[in-house]
């Protein structure tokens, strides 16, 4: 018989010792965090929590096997992703339908009242609407297992990684009042408050850096990183709202269940409050406009719901929002202030957008100092010149604009002439009806930031990783001076940038370099040739199936396609005549570039769809339906099955309501200008 190894005993003993340790550590981390994040009621010091942690630490670092999901150690990042995958939501994460109109409150607190019937009168939960980004949080067994974005409601990304860095987020739901559930999903907002957005733009600012358009633009941006030591570095919090789905507890009210929310560990909504009627809904609402501007959060409204489950489940939903819900939202926020000078900006497509340089003023809780002016006619249109006080609002509470005029400047200069160079790159400009535009494509660096995007947009070549912020660094740094030069890229010299580790720069690179064979009608749309958008792509390749062939077709043989007509051919034409653009094409194909030629069957590109825009935008109509047709989309006067989906603006009537009938995708415009920006196009180009 052999002995026992007395070295193995003594580890058995010691490891049964260090597991209680561990986890008495966990457990008081946890309790400390809580407090301090949740409660706002610390207990200890930040040394000596951090001497918790360094003992925790210490103890995982001798006996790796202890170290779980729900370990506080797990918030310092993990290692940099390759990118971030897809992953379908437990529940569909539905939109609200929204409105600013006291009116429609009213109407939508007697449908309620119309469909529960003569014996039972509605209930209300209140809260503020959050503005940040939507969240799903599961849990099984009450361990955070996933984190995923809204996505398009089905599916979003898993950022489970980057979520686990946000310190207001359990990695283990508490259970001292009530038990963990086999399984939960909840819905929250990612947040970042007002003042740590601006002490964050401080430091973008102070590093030469473009500052983030608001403080949800930052907090989704932080959430998506593929390194989640970015997201650990930058300040965020977590509230949720509501159950999406659970196994293993059971709720009757929408009340109840934020109250298990709140006492599992979890941030739930301020001043959340239960009403009966319909002047107690406009009351609060009317309570929560006044107090917003001394908020430290972004909030775009408030909403209402039905608090009775069981009543919701009888309402039902169509396939884009809840019957029983309703966003009731703040008119745009306006201040006044001055312009100071009128600049101009060069975008993807070499529009030159004139800009007003404002002095600086806080509308709504974020600082603005320059509002986009669109073109040479609206800026004549509204008269605007230097020194003049103006009316701004934060469109769609995040688009700066310029309303009117409120008090002319003294002593007045002349009316603010364009440029007659690219003031980018100094290539004379051309007026196209009421645009300037800077014809210098290729070789124009403001235009070749945003070609970079579009060349890498899903709709385009699908590059996985070359956003805005890698394209503007791109640039900057004189790494890539034509989109040629994307494809000499080394990963140690994208090391060098913000944001690169030896990980993400060599994804990146390779990610570049496997898009060498692209199919025919995805390179002709990453190439952004005027009046080609998806649907134009797909027709070119099938019809002349080469690129070759392509670049030799004369205007009269693109007219022989369907739907092509003069003004889009001489436009296809004009782009590969140009010298420029034919030396970047050329370019391109010396670096191997290689699009396959098309077979007839049509090659796999995005459908885009048809939209319907309704209502009033923060935006001239025309502005929006040119953006999404920019893309290959199409646009409709009217409502039908063919729908893709309906942009619904302020006052929308008649085909909002044929929409919701018919279970039309329906988008408010902030949603819409993250749709372009999924496909690489933009709002303000053309």
């Amino acid at each position: 018989m052999t002995p026992p190894d007395p070295s193995r005993s003594t580890r058995a003993r010691a490891s049964k010792a260090v597991r209680k340790q561990h986890q008495e550590l966990c457990a008081e981390l946890n309790r400390h965090s809580y407090l301090y994040h949740i409660e706002a009621r610390p207990e200890v010091s930040d040394p000596e929590y951090d001497e918790l942690f360094r003992r925790l630490q210490a103890v995982e670092r001798d006996f790796p096997e202890l170290v779980g999901p729900e370990s506080p150690t797990q918030r310092v990042g993990s290692e940099p992703l390759d990118k971030l995958s897809t992953v379908e939501h437990v529940a569909p994460m539905l939109s609200l339908d929204s409105t600013q109109d006291e009116e429609e409150v009213l109407r939508f607190h007697d449908r309620v009242q119309k469909a529960l019937g003569r014996g039972m009168a509605p209930v209300y939960i209140l809260e503020p609407k959050l503005d940040g980004a939507s969240i799903e949080l599961v849990y099984e067994r009450g361990v955070l297992v996933r984190a995923v974005t809204r996505g398009n409601g089905l599916a979003g990304e898993d950022v489970t990684a980057n979520v686990r860095t946000i310190p207001t987020v359990p990695l283990r739901l508490r259970t001292e009042h009530r038990p963990a559930p086999t399984s939960l999903a909840l819905r929250g907002e990612v947040i970042m408050y007002i003042s740590d957005f601006q002490d964050f733009n401080a430091g973008l600012v102070e590093a030469g850096a473009e500052p983030y358009a608001s403080p949800r633009n930052s907090a989704a941006g932080a959430v998506r990183q593929l390194d989640s030591a970015i997201t650990a570095s930058r300040k965020l919090d977590v509230i949720v709202y509501d159950i999406l789905a659970v196994e293993g507890a059971t709720f009757p009210a929408d009340s109840a269940g934020v109250q298990a929310i709140r006492e599992w560990g979890l941030k739930v909504p301020e001043r959340a409050q239960i009403v009966a009627s319909g002047e107690e809904i406009l009351e609060y609402h009317r309570t929560f406009s006044d107090a917003r501007d001394g908020l430290d959060y972004e909030i775009d409204g408030v909403v209402i719901k039905l608090d009775d489950l069981a009543a919701r489940a009888a309402m039902g939903s169509t396939s884009h929002h809840p019957r029983w819900a309703l966003a009731y939202k703040f008119p745009p926020r306006q201040e006044v202030t001055l312009i100071e000078k009128i600049d101009v900006q060069v975008g993807r497509t070499g529009v030159l957008t004139p800009v007003a340089l404002l002095r600086p003023v806080v509308v709504g809780g974020v600082r603005v100092s320059r509002a986009t002016l669109h073109n040479r006619e609206e800026l004549k249109r509204k008269d605007l010149r230097e020194g003049d006080m103006v009316r701004i609002q934060r469109a769609g509470d995040v688009i700066p604009q310029v309303v009117e005029v409120v008090e002319p400047g003294d002593d007045r200069p002349p009316p603010f002439e364009m440029p007659g160079e690219c003031p980018a790159c100094g290539t004379p400009v051309v007026e196209e009806g009421p645009r300037t535009v800077c014809p210098n494509r290729f070789g124009c660096p403001a235009q070749l930031k945003g070609r970079i995007v579009h060349f890498g947009a899903r709709s385009a070549l699908d590059i996985e990783g070359l956003g805005e912020e890698t394209a503007n660094l791109l640039v900057d740094r004189g790494l890539v001076r034509g989109l040629a030069g994307l494809f000499e890229v080394e990963p140690q010299q994208l090391m060098e940038l913000e944001g690169f580790a030896e990980k993400s720069a060599t994804a990146l690179v390779d990610a570049i370099r496997a898009k060498k064979t692209p199919e025919l009608g995805r390179f002709l749309i990453a190439l952004g040739i005027p009046e080609v958008g998806v649907t134009v792509a797909r027709d070119l390749a099938r019809h002349f199936g080469s690129l070759e062939r392509i670049r030799s077709t004369t205007r009269e043989e693109f007219e022989t396609v369907p739907g092509i007509g003069p003004r889009m051919s001489e436009a296809i034409t004009g782009f590969f005549a140009d010298e420029r653009n034919a030396r970047a094409l050329d370019a391109l194909l010396a670096h191997g570039i290689e699009p396959l030629e098309t077979d007839p069957a049509p090659p796999k590109l995005p459908e885009l769809g048809a939209a319907v825009f309704t209502g009033t935008l923060p935006v001239a109509r025309v502005v929006a339906e040119s953006a999404w047709r920019r893309l290959g989309g199409t646009t409709t006067a009217s409502v039908s099955k063919k729908t893709t989906f309906v942009v619904a603006g302020e006052g929308a009537g008649s085909k909002l309501a044929k929409a919701e009938k018919l279970g039309v995708e329906v988008l408010d415009f902030d949603r819409f200008v993250e749709r372009l920006r999924e496909h690489g196009g933009d709002l303000l180009e053309g």
